[in-house]
């Protein structure tokens, strides 16, 4: 059975909300807040000393977006992800790609208010980020339009972390009706009862 090694009020959530889509799976408690992401079996599982993390047989593997495309791929009947050959396959790459790399650098430079040349930062800069994401949500309901995804998932957690819980991105109506949609989802309430600890 898979493991997930989480943490309250962390950004474990996303992984717990795939996970409450449905296949079996442990949780495993790795409290940052008392350091155990820091002892030398959690560090065995992701030398980075962060969650998530998962531990699936042999295979471990951490960083939210790759555990949501392992585990949409390790459980297709779950259909969280076009399979390959699909045409929206590209879509959904690309979005599962973009909370990381552009949506959560884009959070840190608006809340730090750091000036970047939007030719040297690799998500170009914040307000392109955030007018980008706002008119594919427009498009909606989902980032693939009608299925919803494990896509899904890594940026509506992201939108909700920074718009709804720490006010990193400007609320829009665009994204205030998304994480809505999100948060209306029955994995998403069962995963946040989890994440208040």
């Amino acid at each position: 059975m898979m493991k997930l090694y989480w943490s309250p009020r962390s950004r474990s959530f996303s992984a717990l909300w795939l996970m409450k889509t449905g296949e079996p799976y442990e949780r495993v408690l790795t409290d940052i807040s008392k350091g155990a992401q820091k002892t030398p079996e959690y560090l065995a599982i992701n030398p980075m000393g962060k969650v998530p993390a998962i531990k699936d047989g042999e295979c471990t593997l951490a960083e939210a977006a790759a555990i949501c495309a392992y585990v949409a791929e390790r459980y297709p009947q779950a259909e969280l992800a076009p399979p390959p050959g699909d045409p929206l396959r590209a879509i959904y790459l690309y979005w599962l790609f973009f909370g990381p790399g552009c949506v959560e650098p884009a959070m840190v430079q608006v809340a730090t208010k750091i000036e970047m040349n939007p030719v040297a930062a690799g998500w170009g800069d914040a307000q392109r980020v955030i007018d980008v994401l706002d008119a594919a949500l427009q498009k909606g309901p989902w980032l693939l339009g009608e299925n919803f995804s494990a896509a899904d998932i890594v940026i509506g957690s992201g939108l909700n972390f920074g718009m709804r819980l720490f006010k990193m991105i400007p609320s829009r109506p665009t994204f205030e009706a998304y994480v809505a949609r999100c948060m209306a989802r029955p994995a998403f309430q069962r995963a946040e009862k989890i994440a208040a600890g």
